[in-house]
């Protein structure tokens, strides 16, 4: 049985308008290159939190899945999550003194009674 070229993107439209609350504004564009495939996923600011899920689980499952409905297809398949427009995220600050890229930890003295 052959598969539509789109597979994986009517695949993660499936997907994502199962997750959010609001399934009318998911939208998925396909790029193709010589990179392979490329889904853009628009979704209400609302529903970001449900995408990405809590540090990102929810987000690395959905890629996982595309991973294998492109290995299916024989496509290497990837996955932008935009920026909804009106969302409430506070942009990452580079070069500030946050995380140093390793996710090293910083020594921070713990309150009486919580070193153990």
């Amino acid at each position: 049985m052959a598969q539509s070229p789109a597979a994986d993107q009517e695949f993660l439209e499936y997907l994502v308008k199962s997750l959010v609350d609001h399934p009318e504004d998911v939208r998925v564009d396909r790029k193709v290159d010589e990179m392979g495939v490329l889904l853009s996923l628009h979704v209400n600011a609302v529903d970001m939190g449900q995408v990405v899920g809590r540090q990102g689980v929810t987000a690395k499952a959905i890629r996982s899945l595309l991973k294998i409905v492109g290995v299916k297809n024989n496509a290497r398949v990837n996955l932008k999550i935009e920026e909804p427009e009106g969302s409430t995220r506070v942009p990452l600050q580079h070069g500030t003194g946050g995380d140093h890229g390793g996710g090293e930890q910083h020594n921070q003295p713990m309150p009486h009674g919580e070193n153990e």
